[in-house]
């Protein structure tokens, strides 16, 4: 394909030297026939046309297809056609299946495809790679997969990519990237920029330089901006920006996304434990882990797993039965204490109408509470040092909602029914149960996450519990108490 060239020139201060480079220029890697420019997807008629290619056993048909693609969007193409074609599509178009295109790939998908090529091949892709992508290439492997790949591999991609899987799964370690460009401090604008056009070994993208002691511990950083346009003269300890955010290498994946969020990182310098540079984490990687765990936090507190569509059958079935059988347990337990009123409710068959929406009620509430307080605490709104005016903000919050639905539910009540004590006792239980809700919505998440259990995984089973048998309680003791099923 023919492409133009634009000339691109840049002139460093102080009287640098010019710099003249040709670089081919910037052309959108789009084709109006495959995607959707609302919803920038790939078209279902262009999937289509690559489905009916692979039939027909056309592979130059679809190598011309894919071609034009962003390696973003032939990723988007794999999970799309589905299992049975991707072993066909990678063949099909050999040489633009890169490392850009594997490093798109979901996890699932990517398994599928490293899968069907043989350990030299994936060697290939993942040495290709920056050293993240192929951790998270390599890490799922079994591990006599993994050690054939990593025999392949070049001796010194090898030792980093070990190094990185030694440290701990979603930890720093395994997500930093290991192209850092380091200078010491002693160097002046000059000495760097001569550095950074010599050295053909050097990251080819980055948006700062560190700057290290001489036991290569990081002690500042300068952005790109600031070397392109401060004089050659001037040292870098000058220059650089001394405050700076380190991650340790050992520190959860979702505390980094966390840290950047707060301090609007571009990148971060990654140190051992004795505090020597091992590596850098950058902003494209952080809006990865930002996404997963987020969307990881919503599936967790529905039981859902990882809520992939690519997630094989029999593992989604597992997963979800198992939060299924814990809630049919609850529901077991919930429909206990409806057992212990079943002379009230003979009694009064109005009662069995009425007391869902007391529990249901509960349930909605205890679940606002709960989405908000996990949500708290993965961002660390929520700490110790809150906690406790956290309670009595949900307990008042609790009260005003209990009151009004309440009120407005035992109105409506006395009113259709010509029961104003029916009304007030189905009222009384509406508070009472959005009281529990409340409680249990912030309760039960802190607790687990004192326990060390995160609280997104198991709060909506215990919350869901206590709002349904508290609901059927009050609202069936209610009547009791009151001479209501007499």
């Amino acid at each position: 394909m023919a492409r133009d060239e634009d000339r691109l020139t840049s002139v460093l201060a102080d009287g640098g030297s010019v710099l003249t480079e040709t670089v081919p220029a910037i052309e959108p890697a789009r084709n109006a026939e495959s995607l959707d420019d609302e919803y920038n997807t790939l078209r279902p008629s262009f999937i289509r046309r690559v489905t009916e290619a692979l039939d027909a056993e056309d592979q130059e048909t679809v190598y011309n297809l894919v071609e034009p693609l962003h390696p973003a969007d032939i990723a988007d193409l794999f999970e799309l056609i589905g299992h049975d074609y991707r072993a066909d599509l990678a063949r099909a178009i050999n040489d633009l299946l890169g490392s850009e295109v594997i490093a798109e790939l979901n996890d699932y998908v990517r398994d599928d495809l490293v899968e069907e090529l043989e350990p030299d091949e994936v060697a290939e892709l993942a040495g290709d790679m920056e050293t993240d992508d192929a951790v998270a290439l390599l890490q799922d492997l079994d591990e006599e997969d993994q050690q054939a790949v990593l025999a392949e591999m070049e001796p010194e991609d090898r030792a980093a990519i070990e190094s990185a899987l030694a440290y701990p799964e979603d930890s720093a370690g395994r997500m930093m990237s290991r192209d850092v460009i380091a200078v010491p401090e002693h160097l002046t604008v000059g000495d760097l920029i001569d550095y950074l056009r010599e050295d053909q070994e050097l990251a080819t993208e980055f948006w700062e330089v560190f700057i290290v002691d001489h036991k290569h511990h990081p002690v500042g950083t300068c952005a790109l901006a600031w070397i392109l346009r401060t004089p050659r003269s001037i040292a870098l300890s000058d220059v650089m920006k001394r405050d700076q955010t380190l991650i340790p290498v050992t520190m959860d994946q979702e505390e980094v996304a966390l840290r950047f969020q707060k301090y609007a990182l571009i990148s971060a310098a990654v140190v051992d434990e004795s505090g020597r540079l091992v590596g850098q984490i950058t902003v494209d990687d952080v809006v990865h882990i930002i996404q997963e765990e987020a969307s990881e936090d919503i599936l967790r507190l529905s039981g859902a797993g990882d809520g992939d569509i690519n997630e094989p059958i029999l593992m989604t079935v597992r997963t979800r039965l198992s939060w299924l059988v814990v809630n049919l347990g609850t529901a077991i337990l919930a429909s206990s204490v409806v057992g212990m009123f079943q002379g009230a409710i003979a009694k009064l068959a109005l009662l069995a109408v009425l007391m869902p929406i007391v529990s249901g009620m509960g349930g909605n509430a205890g679940t606002q509470t709960l989405a908000v307080i996990v949500r708290a605490i993965a961002t660390n709104q929520l700490t110790s040092s809150n906690t406790g005016r956290m309670i009595l903000r949900e307990f008042r919050i609790a009260l005003a909602n209990g009151l009004t639905l309440g009120t407005l539910i035992g109105t409506g009540t006395a009113l259709l029914f010509q029961n104003p004590l029916l009304g007030a006792v189905i009222g009384a239980a509406m508070v009472i149960n959005n009281l529990i809700a409340g409680l249990a919505g912030i309760m039960v998440p802190v607790t687990l996450d004192r326990l060390k259990i995160d609280p997104a995984v198991s709060s909506a089973v215990f919350v869901t519990m206590a709002t349904d048998v508290m609901g059927f309680f009050s609202f069936l003791g209610l009547a009791v108490l009151s001479g209501l099923a007499r």
